[in-house]
């Protein structure tokens, strides 16, 4: 055994680019793999791994104390199927705040809070994950939830009584367990101004799996509490769970396709590596045997010749994923709005161990096969090819006397080796085909967010000042640039109407405001009409005074309705159509108490999500809910390259402080998803350029003696860096041009699942993304990988001395 580590050791130190090229592949393939397959497991629930990771609530209640000692409480936190309990923390459900806002004028009022007193943001249940700033140091300091009613600016102050707190700290609970945290002390400040005496007790059980189980598990907590102490409904986590998950179901298709391409190619790259390295060391094979090498000690001395590198690369493969997948998988918090990501534990064991496995196995075969054949067979083998290997091709190509030589000897080479060559054509291929998948996801996301997103389609809105909301005075330093510009705008039931001077004075303001594209009044309303479930607050109804295309919502199908009062028409997202049954050119009839109104519904807008939406005229709406009859506000979007602030403030500045001028702003997730999609294409272009680059060295060493015979009579460098980069030049072209479309299937099969996932249809604008000139352009990302994975080694080629490269086996 000490004669194969003896060989092992002198091929590791005679072969050290290769040895360095093994273990870099399998680095740059353990990463990928580990960051692709986390992403998986996350992208399965991503829900579920946060609730584990931050020791979720399966439970809360908020217990009146007043009605309840300390030592029921504690007999209340051992009933039987507990496995573990926070609490009780003080807390105050039904706390009135007032809130600021930096960088913003106004006070918003009467702003309802939950709030709980804990020392630290660490527990047994609830772990919560602090996304900004620190937990509270001193009483007047408050942390808000990521998630709640609370303001989530760093510097914000929220007033409650005589009590004024700076938020410090932004965190995530998993379950939503309160809308902000303070020291203990100061909630019982705050509770005892108030007169309340509340406290929070957070459970997590052994049966949770379904509601029947948290149904049993409330009973006993509540059977070991006095009765009626405590208040209203425990808080279950499948509530929260069920909506997490509706919200982040369109963003899995298209993170299952990522991971999977990610893995295919880095397997691909493994195996091609692996046994290329091997097929290239058939010579030495040779020597081996004829020195008394048995078949067995061969396979074992090149295992380990590879296995070395390999284990190197794959345990710092490991680690470089998880430091790689901290920034991505805090994108993928963001977007599946959960406090916490990681990489599972098992997928840090599975990867390199899987890495390895495929490592040994690509090393068996090919040094098997080379182990059984005689010594002087395995020297002949490994020093040329066969000649039907790349012969006829080259005398093929020799007869294009216009082409210059170096060009047509490497288009001839990719022949020579047919079986490498096809593996580096479908690596090329993922990497190109992730290309066009990644460039047609993010103009598709950006379009769906052009469509969706209020903040992109009617970015000013202009309403009454609301009530409970005081413009503050301008502080020092803005003198001359007008009032600040109140990012609020509220419209919808209880809101204040427009009169006819108002509406007037606003619509002159907009008239001479420059920058103005088109304007709308809206009026916004909630009602529960028959067949529509009422879960998320019933149907939700906006209806648009002047030409509803100027709002820039997509449709599906259909046209717009009609603003005519004589013919009734609506139109409706896809989840309307789905729960009531109807179609597009059918009829719904509409049910508000005693006000019935059947209407046609005329197109389908593009407007996914949970909620079920329906957008009609302000004559319908009058009369299908008289008391919403009037403009609430005027929506306006505007022309391109005009800055919605600077818009704003000229408005706000016209109008005066009667009004609220808001500008949106927003687009984290489409940010968020828009980071992913680019870093995830990079790796898979950086590993599919590895792989590239790894065919090219192995190329050139063996045809390193080639290679010095053509220097000896006249090839220069330049001459020999053309031959080594046109040897994969047209395979990168090749599998380019197979890319473009294979992208496009791809990317029409999971803009379209994504879609489903967020209960809507697409419009034909979102899917159909690419252009004649960007195909043509993509259809060159392969010959660029291929060209970057080629310039390395055929640099080394281009510059490495005639006589060593004579010398060279």
């Amino acid at each position: 055994m000490s004669a194969v580590f003896h060989a092992a050791r002198g091929g590791l130190g005679g072969r050290k680019l290769q040895a360095v090229i093994i273990g870099l592949v399998v680095l740059i393939s353990t990463a990928a793999s580990t960051l692709a397959l986390g992403m998986l497991a996350d992208a399965h629930s991503p829900f579920d791994h946060a609730f584990a990771s931050q020791h979720g609530a399966d439970l809360a209640f908020t217990v009146d104390t007043a009605h309840v000692d300390a030592a029921q409480l504690a007999n209340a936190t051992h009933v039987a199927g507990v496995t573990a309990v926070a609490g009780p923390f003080a807390a105050d459900d039904s706390v009135t705040a007032k809130v600021t806002i930096p960088q913003v004028s106004g006070t918003l009022n009467d702003v309802q809070l939950d709030l709980v007193g804990r020392s630290s943001a660490g527990g047994p249940v609830d772990d919560l994950s602090l996304q900004q700033g620190h937990w509270p140091a001193s009483d007047d300091q408050i942390v808000t939830s990521a998630n709640g009613n609370g303001p989530g600016q760093l510097g914000a102050t929220v007033s409650v009584g005589n009590q004024t707190l700076t938020v410090v700290g932004v965190a995530n609970s998993v379950t939503n367990t309160a809308d902000g945290w303070v020291l203990p002390a100061e909630l019982t400040a705050i509770a005892n101004q108030a007169g309340t005496a509340e406290a929070q007790l957070l459970y997590r059980f052994s049966s949770n799996a379904t509601s029947s189980d948290l149904a049993a598990d409330a009973s006993a907590v509540e059977a070991a509490l006095p009765k009626d102490s405590v208040v209203g409904a425990p808080t279950s986590y499948l509530a929260v769970r069920q909506s997490e998950q509706s919200n982040v179901a369109p963003w899995v298709p298209f993170i299952i396709a990522f991971g999977v391409i990610a893995l295919v190619i880095s397997v691909l790259i493994v195996v091609n590596v692996v046994s290329g390295a091997v097929v290239a060391g058939t010579t030495r094979i040779g020597v081996l045997k004829s020195i008394g090498f048995t078949p067995l000690q061969v396979v074992a001395c090149y295992v380990l010749l590879v296995a070395v590198p390999a284990v190197t690369g794959a345990v710092i493969g490991v680690i470089c994923g998880n430091l790689l997948a901290a920034p991505v998988y805090q994108q993928n918090a963001q977007v599946y709005q959960v406090g916490v990501l990681g990489v599972p534990f098992w997928v840090d064991v599975a990867v390199p161990l899987t890495v390895l496995a495929l490592t040994v196995a690509a090393a068996v075969g090919p040094a098997s096969r080379a182990g059984a054949m005689s010594a002087i067979q395995a020297i002949a083998t490994g020093r040329a090819p066969r000649p039907k290997h790349g012969f006829f091709a080259q005398r093929a190509l020799a007869k294009l006397t216009s082409v210059p030589r170096p060009v047509t000897l490497g288009f001839a080479a990719p022949a020579a080796r047919p079986g490498r060559t096809f593996v580096t054509v479908i690596a090329v291929l993922f990497g190109a085909a992730a290309v066009t998948f990644g460039v047609g996801l993010a103009t598709s996301l950006n379009r769906v967010y052009n469509d969706i997103s209020q903040d992109a389609r009617l970015p000013v809105r202009v309403s009454l000042l609301p009530p409970g909301v005081n413009l503050a005075p301008q502080g020092a330093g803005r003198p001359g640039k007008g009032p600040r510009v109140v990012h609020l705008a509220i419209n919808g039931p209880g809101a204040p109407l427009l009169t006819a001077a108002q509406q007037q004075a606003i619509t002159t303001a907009i008239g001479a405001q420059p920058g103005t594209l088109h304007y709308l009044t809206q009026r916004d309303d909630s009602l529960n009409f028959p067949g529509l479930g009422t879960t998320n607050g019933g149907t939700f109804i906006t209806a648009y005074g002047g030409d509803p295309a100027w709002s820039n919502l997509a449709l599906i199908s259909g046209t717009w309705y009609s603003q005519s009062s004589a013919v009734r028409e609506i139109d409706v997202n896809t989840l309307f159509l789905t729960d009531t049954g109807t179609q597009v050119g059918g009829t719904y009839t509409m049910v508000n108490g005693g006000h019935k109104v059947t209407a046609k519904i005329a197109g389908e807008v593009f407007d996914p999500g949970n909620d079920v939406d329906v957008y009609m005229s302000p004559s319908t709406l009058a009369a299908i809910d008289p008391t919403q009859a009037g403009v609430g506000q005027y929506a306006i979007s505007l022309e391109p390259g005009v800055n919605a602030d600077a818009y704003a403030t000229g408005l706000q500045t016209a109008l005066g402080d009667a009004y609220v001028v808001g500008a949106s702003h927003g687009g984290t997730a489409l940010v968020a998803i828009t980071a992913l999609v680019a870093m995830l294409t990079l790796l898979i272009i950086a590993v599919a350029g590895l792989g590239v680059l790894n065919t090219v060295a192995l190329q050139i060493r063996e045809k390193a003696h080639d290679i010095g015979v053509f220097k000896a009579v006249g090839m220069t460098p330049r001459q020999t860096l053309t031959m080594v980069v046109c040897s994969v030049g047209l395979t990168g072209l090749v599998a380019g041009i197979i890319a473009v479309p294979a992208g496009i299937v791809l990317h029409h099969n999971v803009l379209p699942a994504m879609g489903h996932a967020a209960n809507s249809g697409l419009p034909a604008s979102v899917i159909s993304v690419f252009s004649l000139p960007e195909m043509i352009g993509l259809a060159l990302a392969g010959l660029v990988i291929a060209v970057a994975g080629a310039l390395a080694p055929a640099s080394w080629a281009a510059r490495s001395r005639t006589a060593t490269a004579l010398r060279t086996e």
